[in-house]
C-alpha cells in the first residue's frame, strides 16, 4: 500500500483535536471587519467542530491527523 498525500488546502484549513473531533474556523472572517461589532469579531476567533455530513470527506483529505 502506498503512503497516502495530505491536501494542502484541507491542511490549512481545518485542526484535529486530540479526541479526533475536526474543527473548521468561520467564514467572512476578514472581508469588512472594521465594520463589525466587537462581539461579532470575537465570534469569528473560536473553532466549531465540522458538521457530521463533511466528516468522512474531510478525513480522506487528512490520512495522518
Amino acid at each position: 500500500m502506498p503512503k497516502l498525500k495530505t491536501h494542502k488546502g484541507a491542511k490549512s484549513r481545518f485542526n484535529v483535536t486530540g479526541t479526533g473531533k475536526i474543527m473548521r474556523t468561520k467564514c467572512g472572517k476578514s472581508h469588512f471587519r472594521r465594520r463589525k461589532a466587537p462581539r461579532t469579531k470575537r465570534l469569528y476567533d473560536e473553532m466549531l467542530p465540522v458538521s457530521p455530513a463533511d466528516q468522512k470527506r474531510i478525513k480522506r483529505l487528512l490520512p495522518y491527523r
